[in-house]
């Protein structure tokens, strides 16, 4: 096979990305100090999804630090709603670009900035970091 044969299917339309139909839920609980601010710090290496142009799987770590407003977010559902990237398609940018629309949508914080750090693939890494960011 030549090298052109390899890359034969980068980008193909051949390359079926599945959404399993599951349900993509954040739930939140009364913030018990609504009249301090303090930053939540959350973590995990556990964010996956798929690379849109050739199906192979994307690994992450995600990071949420938010200043709670009115309510935060309960972590089980958080846990379960990151698992539901792992069927599909997206790009770098636009994963961690939906994931804090969808944190603001339901935590209306003071403060959010979500960063994905994803691991080398094809000799680059990349880190994707949305909102709320310190000035270096």
């Amino acid at each position: 096979m030549t090298s052109a044969g390899i890359f034969q299917k980068l980008g193909s339309a051949d390359i079926q990305i599945h959404n399993l139909g599951e349900v993509r839920e954040l739930h939140t609980f009364p913030n018990p100090h609504i009249n301090r601010d303090y930053t939540v710090h959350l973590s995990t290496p556990e964010l996956t999804s798929l690379c849109p142009a050739t199906g192979h799987p994307d690994f992450a770590v995600l990071t949420i630090d938010y200043v709670p407003d009115e309510v935060c977010v309960e972590m089980k559902s958080l846990k379960l709603y990151v698992e539901t990237f792992r069927t599909e398609g997206h790009f770098y940018e636009d994963l961690i670009n939906l994931i804090w629309a969808d944190l603001d949508k339901v935590l209306h914080a003071r403060s959010l900035m979500v960063q994905g750090d994803f691991n080398t693939r094809g000799g680059w890494p990349a880190t994707v970091t949305v909102g709320d960011q310190e000035e270096n």
